[in-house]
């Protein structure tokens, strides 16, 4: 009789990170919406000196790359909408 060779079922995939307020704020945000969110934190970073400034530089990097992400998220979400309108 042939050996047969059984493999081990493939892994399942690992689960996806949900980020529910995070989704909730993106279907209900507009441009205005995160400029209101994110100018208290950028004035609060402006204020920073001495010593915290240099941390006060990274986390204001990291305001404006969540700021450019929202921005394309936001272009995505209304060019889906387009072509929804245009499907129908």
């Amino acid at each position: 009789m042939a050996p047969t060779s059984t493999q081990p079922p493939p892994p399942p995939p690992p689960p996806q990170p949900e980020y529910p307020n995070l989704e909730q704020f993106i279907e209900g945000a507009s441009a205005d919406s995160i400029a209101t969110l994110l100018n208290p934190i950028r004035e609060a970073l402006d204020g920073l000196k001495g010593p915290r400034a240099e941390h006060g530089k990274k986390a204001m990097k990291a305001v404006e790359r969540t700021e450019a992400l929202l921005a394309h998220l936001l272009q995505v979400r209304e060019q889906i909408e387009v072509q929804r309108k245009g499907s129908k």
